[in-house]
């Protein structure tokens, strides 16, 4: 199972992390003792990278199939979590790895004055975010909206950073209002937030989000720091830049510096590398008399989507890489974990609708699909799959495209899976699927988004969404003529 990125042990909280009690008292659904396995990665990922050894780590994940054949989270059953809750495809989710993931976290950056933005963008269910912010997060907004919700959900605005290519003029200014770290991405951006914080009233505190021209080494569309991206200022502008922020001392203070080189980053290197530019030109602007406090590396660990037990980064790893950088300029580190803190924390639970064979491919037809979970189809991506409880004796294994019934070819969750043949009902898993997946869900095809429910620390089952209905969508529109 994936996620190296999780603690060696289950961590021993520290008082301020205690686990919180969550502000509902929904119905338990089921209850267990945990029984959890661990796992031992052994692989080391690159053979090509010297600077950077990752020693083999035993760390305790929530999804485990277990000898009986069945596949258990936290100890319970996900087989008895599909019997339980309404049939329908919905997502699973283990609150106390979401704790175990954020806690890494916090652990490796001690000794730092930091600050841990999750990216909302990632997975923005607002249990989720509430359980967050409780431990002790901030939050990385890239628009309006997930501001206005990153408030509801009681985030701390000076711990919350307003990122984006095309910031509104509208949110801007509630970002002013509030208090929230705004990043400045382009020419028309600056003169936005200079905008906003006239109509504000408030003073903006800024940082200059520079495009490093690092290569990351990930998929084309999730590669953000290159010198072709949309993001980010490059750096032979970077002197007109810190001249328009002196023009503007009554609306911009400059507090700091910030890069983000992509998602799915698997070598940590890649960020010392990106952290060594980034604390060159804060000197450089430190020597204009700004006083730069920030550095903000971005985010971007992958984590095992293969299941092949691949020793990845952990949070220590990335933090120890740039921790010297950091400490020599006397600087606040701002991280922004999405994926590494969300994705391994949840399965996609589907039931087989049946198998088909066309000419030489094998299909399982399942009843979850791309309007649930788009990364396949959109980026090619590979999610691991298996069912979740044991196959008849006699059941065939074969090579099946698990698909789903959207009218779309596009519409697969896996291709060329060696499974078992399932029988008709059968449950089926798509493994780490927190993260841009259901904050990536559409309606296509009336698809309604499905509930999302997790495991609690004591093993009872929780509702932490309501799935969507038909009626939802026809709601829509009532009252036109």
């Amino acid at each position: 199972m994936a996620a190296s990125h999780l603690l060696s042990q289950p961590p021993s909280f520290p008082k301020y992390l205690k686990y919180p009690s969550p502000s509902f008292t929904p119905k338990p659904i089921c209850s267990f003792k945990p029984t959890c396995k661990r796992l031992t990665l052994s692989a080391l990922l690159s053979q090509d990278s010297p600077k950077t050894t990752l020693k083999p780590q035993t760390f305790q994940h929530c999804f485990t199939k277990s000898e009986d054949g069945y596949l258990y989270c936290e100890g319970l059953k996900v087989q008895e979590v599909m019997d339980t809750v309404e049939r329908r495809p919905f997502y699973l989710y283990s609150k106390p790895q979401i704790t175990r993931n954020l806690v890494a976290y916090m652990e490796a950056l001690e000794g730092l004055n930091s600050i841990i933005g999750y990216a909302i963008k990632a997975n923005n269910n607002l249990k989720i975010l509430g359980h967050l912010r409780k431990l002790g997060c901030g939050a990385v907004l890239v628009s309006g909206n997930e501001l206005r919700l990153a408030l509801r959900a009681g985030f701390d605005p000076t711990k919350c950073i307003f990122n984006g290519n095309g910031k509104l003029l509208e949110d801007l200014v509630l970002a002013a209002q509030e208090g929230v770290f705004v990043n400045i991405d382009s020419e028309f951006d600056l003169d936005n937030i200079v905008s906003a914080a006239r109509i504000a009233g408030k003073k903006v505190n800024v940082l200059l989000r520079i495009n490093p021209d690092v290569d990351p080494q990930v998929h084309a569309y999730v590669a953000t720091g290159n010198k072709n991206s949309k993001f980010g200022i490059r750096n032979e502008k970077l002197q007109w830049f810190l001249d328009a922020v002196k023009a503007h001392p009554d609306e911009l203070k400059l507090v700091g510096a910030h890069c983000h080189l992509g998602s799915t980053i698997t070598k940590v290197d890649i960020f010392r590398d990106a952290a060594v530019l980034m604390v060159n030109y804060i000197d450089q602007i430190r020597a204009q008399g700004f006083e730069i406090d920030y550095l903000n590396i971005g985010g971007g660990l992958g984590i095992d989507y293969y299941h092949t037990g691949a020793v990845l980064p952990t949070p220590r790893d990335l933090i120890d890489t740039v921790r010297e950088l950091v400490l020599s300029r006397n600087l606040n580190l701002i991280i922004e974990p999405g994926r590494s803190l969300i994705a391994n924390t949840c399965c996609l639970v589907n039931r087989v609708t049946g198998v088909k064979t066309n000419g030489a491919k094998n299909f399982i037809v399942i009843d979850g699909s791309m309007a649930e979970l788009i990364r396949p189809s959109l980026y090619g991506a590979y999610q691991h799959i298996e069912l979740i409880s044991p196959s008849p004796p006699d059941a065939v294994v074969s090579t099946f495209d698990v698909v789903g019934p959207v009218c779309e070819s596009a519409d697969f969750l896996g291709k060329d899976r060696d499974l078992p043949t399932p029988t008709t009902g059968a449950g089926l898993v798509v493994h780490d699927a927190g993260a841009y997946c259901m904050s990536m869900a559409s309606t296509y095809n009336l698809k309604m988004r499905p509930p999302e429910y997790w495991i609690e620390a004591d093993g009872s089952v929780a509702k932490i969404r309501h799935g969507e209905t038909f009626e939802d969508h026809v709601r829509y529109f009532e009252g036109l003529q």
